[in-house]
């Protein structure tokens, strides 16, 4: 892995996403379409918002509470800074002026400034932020030496990833102030030059644990909102009505849709990772929950355009779009692009969807691309009422061993592994699978074992949790004493900052020799790539062929 030496006269330096130039870092232009003045917009406002959470933070060792309206500009200002979620620098300087308004005021309230880092005392006008995030202490390349960047920024994205899933069960009015307090002192941490290597490997497993703790609340807002996720058919074709297209994560988002456009004449459709919201039993009820439309987010252009109808962004997953569509591209929440219609409302309040619904009633229905259905919901109290199915499948040879196939997809050729390896699984094989990865093979007809089909899709990246849930069960089920006994082998892809967080919470509830590719992360610095494969047998992948003999054994 080639070394990432300080070089601040570069335009731009982002190495957050699996998709980075060259596997190293972004100089020029973001392979994700952002520009250098977006690029440094957004590495202030991370600047501003861990000067703020080490205000918070010291604020809470004086005994002073902190409100939740500071936890969710935390939260959303790091969710706003997740790879494809925001494109509009305007909005961005927003929140950095937001960010440092909170800063200044709280700061007001401490007994004891001392130690406090320049990022928290800073507080610079509007005119002074474009030289502020060229100065050497904004941006990645900040930290000199690359093990403790590598960690610090390991840790950052992963707390990235903590607050998406914070923000989605904020929305659904649930917040725990313990994953707030941890995710804000985490951030203070990134700053703090006296922390060694060893620290900070330690809390970057710390980041992991609460990433478990956030996907549990978050899987308790969903599932205490909508009901536990259930076996469904998804039909993917088109109806004759004019519809909106919701692609994203917030489920809080589509149910306020789904309300506002009972009785209008216009379909919703799913795109993307919001397909999982077909499975829970609260959204069966509407008529006009259509179905879902296309693919994983990288084919959004060709998809979005043959929609004809709007477009609905609630969080990342954004491709700059084509002008022949962009005026039918919105976004709500964290999400935003210059030039696109943006949808306001607050934590618990309700969006007001209908110019959304307007456009769509003057729009031609969506174009049909491909027709059929596929079958999801199976999270774990959905695999748990299957377990004895499944256990009896196991010890009977008919279920030789599960692969976790769960994770991200994109656009590299390199990623037609997951599809092949898949597909050269042998039948005594089944996947289990979250996220949008399972875009590479969840409409391959693989079949099923015994009644249990071989693709068991979970849901959303964040259901993740799910997976991790089922391995633990089914331990408990076996009576071993380690996860890593059963008959599970983990393949995951990743692309963004939310499977750096399922990364960690893996690696803390203990599991090992997890596969990761198409490649490595570019932030890992050899030393830190080190630590994983010696502490964790963390890997790459090799050739399918490889790699199949390695995880499952002879393949026929």
């Amino acid at each position: 892995r080639k070394e990432q030496k300080p070089m601040k006269k570069c335009e731009m330096f982002c190495y957050q996403c699996q998709e980075t130039a060259r596997g190293t870092g972004c100089t020029k232009v973001g392979v994700c379409g952002k520009r250098p003045e977006l690029s440094s917009m957004l590495d202030l406002l991370i600047y501003v918002t861990k000067g703020l959470s080490c205000v918070t933070t010291k604020l809470r060792e004086e005994g002073k509470e902190i409100g939740k309206d500071v936890n969710h500009l935390v939260t959303v200002n790091l969710f706003t800074t997740i790879t494809n979620a925001n494109f509009d620098r305007d909005a961005i300087v927003a929140r950095i002026k937001e960010t440092l308004k909170v800063k200044e005021d709280l700061r007001s309230k401490l007994t004891d400034l001392d130690s406090l880092p320049e990022a928290a005392l800073w507080n610079g006008s509007e005119s002074e932020f474009d030289a502020k995030a060229d100065s050497d202490a904004v941006g990645v390349l900040s930290t000199e030496n690359e093990d403790i960047r590598s960690l610090r920024e390991m840790i950052t994205y992963g707390l990235k990833g903590l607050a998406a899933y914070s923000k989605h069960a904020n929305a659904l009015m649930q917040d725990n102030e313990k994953i707030d307090a941890f995710l804000q002192r985490a951030l203070a941490k990134t700053l703090d030059d006296s922390l060694t290597v060893d620290d900070l490997v330690a809390l970057t497993l710390e980041t992991g644990k609460f990433g478990v703790d956030g996907m549990a609340l978050l899987d308790s807002a969903n599932t205490g909102a909508y009901g536990n996720p259930e076996i469904t058919e998804v039909n993917i074709g088109v109806r004759n009505n004019p519809g909106i297209l919701i692609s994203g994560h917030d489920l809080k988002d589509l149910e306020q849709l789904l309300e506002q456009t009972k009785g209008t004449g216009v379909d919703v459709y799913t795109h993307s990772e919001m397909l999982p919201a077909h499975y829970y039993p609260a959204f069966k009820k509407y008529d006009h929950f259509a179905g879902n439309y296309g693919n994983a987010w990288w084919k959004q252009k060709e998809e979005f355009e043959t929609f004809n109808g709007p477009i609905l962004m609630t969080t990342n997953c954004i491709v700059p779009p084509a002008d022949s569509y962009k005026d039918r591209l919105w976004t709500t929440g964290a999400a935003g692009y210059p030039g696109c219609r943006h949808i306001e409302g607050e934590y618990g309040t309700v969006k007001d969807f209908s110019a959304i619904i307007e456009q769509a009633k003057t729009c031609a229905p969506p174009q049909e691309i491909e027709t059929g259905s596929i079958i999801g919901g199976f999270a774990h109290e959905q695999v748990f009422a299957l377990a004895d199915k499944v256990v009896e499948a196991i010890k009977s040879g008919a279920i030789r061993k599960f692969v976790v196939m769960a994770g991200c997809d994109g656009r590299m050729k390199s990623r037609e592994y997951y599809k092949e390896f898949a597909e050269k699984l042998p039948r005594d094989v089944v996947i289990l699978t979250a996220g949008c990865a399972k875009y590479k093979y969840n409409k391959l007809a693989l079949g099923d074992i015994g009644g249990i089909p071989r693709v068991l899709d979970a849901g959303q990246c964040n259901d993740s949790y799910s997976l991790a849930l089922i391995a633990l069960k089914l331990k408990e089920v076996f009576g071993l004493d380690d996860v890593n006994d059963l008959p599970i082998a983990f393949n995951i892809a990743w692309y963004e900052q939310k499977a750096v967080i399922v990364l960690l919470a893996l690696l803390y509830l203990g599991v090992k020799n997890i596969h990761l590719g198409p490649t490595l992360p570019a932030f890992l610095s050899p030393n830190v790539a080190k630590v994983l494969v010696e502490n964790f047998g963390i890997a790459g992948i090799g050739t399918v062929d490889e790699d199949l003999k390695l995880l499952v054994g002879e393949t026929a």
